[in-house]
């Protein structure tokens, strides 16, 4: 008896979505300005500085010629610095856009994605929108909507048809999950179990696992579904939580084969010095909010020393089992700086007055953590950040791949701009801006596709051939990565001597459809409004 309850316990203390019943219809898309325009016979975006996302330096001016959803042809459009060539082919082009002095990317990879839940934004397309704002043209969602499996994959293949305005989606589910979907087995509670869940998700059409690490999620189960996982080309990803990091810590699971370790979870718990588990205090519950997220930090001095041996050692193990990295560093920024998280620009106009209230401080809420915060507690958190931005950086250094991810929703992170957060701290890691762009588009792209036995995938390139997914910015991400943001930057405007704001995507391209990204944007913030004059007044 107490043992179940235990477990039951810790499965709560868990992130909990939403079901399929509870949310909103995903609604179709209505081609237009904010649902998306082509694909079209001949689309040619003109005279654009090509960032190639391979991690090579920007090219052009060139012209990007497309035919449906492909990208066909790449050509001169003249020389830096003089008039564009006149007169280019092709000419008759169904639509052109204009491109002169801007800069076009491969559509970026959110490689760590949820939805929203009735308690804080139930309309799907909310999170969709703010996604492809920012240019996310594909997202793993680990899970999408929970345990509901066919929502998920219902999202999917509506978004592959483009009848809804979405992110193209990978469908990851949780040991276990997918009743609605046809999974008729309950919860997975032997190695045998696991097996046959994963032959299920494979048949289902589900492309990939997320493992959590629970107690009731042992390492014997854990290892049958990465053994089965890897059979059927199934991708892998866990967040290796703490209920059981002491059998299976990132070490154990790389070594296990699993594709992705996402969080920091797992890997300082490979590093203690002088012991094996995380010293924390006697008081320490882990269904306890606080504890659970300002306990984990005090780890950061517990550890070897980075850059020595044992640090190193670590780095080319990890490497050799050829595990992926997907820190999501922006999540737990409000960690370090608590009020930078709650008062960031885009929250007055971008975020759902139902968000602002999930985000408040709330012992029910996952990620609201922040019941009694102190300096102490962010001090912690700014020492944790240097040494896991390290090994990240290091990782990547020693040639292990590094993925970018969000998990937006939670701790006041708001989908679409933590993205580009993750994407200035990949920077604050060490990246250099060209290996933050290849982070978020072609390593997230070849990460997707390798367990399915696609070894270049048509995405994640600016590259004939490849899929027409693109982001097109009227400012160099390369300069300045807060150009990227859907609120833009201020800069000084020397003729006035006055602030403007610059910056923010101008065309997300998903499939050779154009999408007009601040007239989404524009209908996020109506939203927004009608929603904020809605709500009950403040007590």
């Amino acid at each position: 008896m107490w043992l179940r309850t235990i477990m039951a316990v810790l499965v709560l203390a868990l992130p909990t979505f939403a079901t399929a019943a509870e949310m909103l219809p995903t609604p179709a898309r209505t081609p237009g300005p904010t649902g998306g325009e082509g694909p079209y016979p001949t689309l040619v975006i003109r005279g654009a500085t090509i960032i190639t996302g391979n991690g090579g330096p920007p090219i052009g001016p060139a012209d990007i010629v497309i035919k449906g959803d492909r990208i066909v042809d790449i050509r001169g459009a003249g020389t830096p610095g003089l008039p564009m060539k006149p007169d280019r082919a092709p000419r008759g082009a169904t639509r052109e856009i204009d491109a002169t002095g801007m800069y076009v990317m491969p559509g970026f990879v959110d490689m760590h994605g949820h939805s929203g839940d009735p308690s804080k934004a139930p309309d799907p397309s909310y999170p969709y929108r703010l996604w492809l704002a920012h240019g996310v043209t594909t997202l793993r969602g680990v899970p999408l909507f929970g345990d509901r499996a066919g929502r998920a994959l219902d999202d999917k293949k509506r978004s592959a048809a483009n009848t809804i305005l979405a992110p193209h989606i990978y469908v990851y589910q949780t040991l276990g999950s997918g009743a609605d979907a046809g999974w008729t087995g309950g919860r997975v509670t032997t190695p045998e179990k696991a097996r046959a869940w994963v032959r299920w998700a494979a048949s289902a059409g589900v492309d990939g696992i997320k493992f959590f690490n629970r107690d009731d999620e042992t390492p014997a189960i854990d290892r049958a579904a990465l053994d089965e996982a890897k059979k059927l080309g199934l991708g892998t990803v866990a967040h290796l939580s703490q209920p059981n990091i002491a059998e299976f810590n990132a070490r154990d699971a790389a070594a296990a084969g699993l594709g992705s370790i996402t969080h920091f979870y797992g890997h300082f718990e490979s590093l203690l010095k002088g012991r094996r588990i995380q010293d924390t205090p006697f008081s320490y519950n882990f269904n306890n909010e606080q504890d659970r997220f300002g306990g984990i930090a005090e780890i950061w001095n517990q550890i070897e020393e980075p850059g020595g041996d044992a640090w190193t050692d670590y780095l080319k193990a990890q490497k050799a089992t050829g595990v992926v990295f997907d820190p999501t560093f922006n999540i737990y920024s409000a960690s370090r700086d608590l009020m930078r998280a709650k008062n960031a620009d885009w929250h007055a106009r971008y975020t759902l007055p139902s968000m602002i209230h999930y985000y408040e401080s709330n012992r029910d809420n996952h990620g609201s953590y922040f019941f009694d915060w102190t300096t102490a507690n962010e001090v912690n958190w700014r020492n944790f950040y240097q040494r896991y931005m390290r090994l990240v950086n290091d990782y990547k250094n020693v040639g292990g791949r590094v993925t970018t991810g969000s998990d937006p929703g939670f701790i006041w992170q708001l989908w679409g701009f933590n993205y580009i957060l993750e994407l200035e701290m990949l920077q604050e890691a060490g990246f250099a801006p060209l290996e933050v762009i290849q982070s978020a588009t072609i390593n997230g792209a070849r990460t997707l596709s390798e367990p399915k036995g696609i070894a270049e995938p048509d995405f994640g390139l600016v590259r004939v051939g490849m899929r027409a997914d693109l982001v097109i910015t009227p400012e160099n991400p390369l300069q300045n990565l807060k150009t990227l943001y859907g609120t833009g930057t201020e800069r000084l405007d020397d003729s006035c001597g006055c602030q403007k704001r610059v910056g923010g995507v101008r065309w997300t391209i998903k499939d050779g459809i154009v999408i007009d990204a601040p007239a989404l944007l524009a209908s996020v913030a109506a939203q927004v409004e009608r929603e904020k004059a809605a709500a009950p007044p403040a007590r």
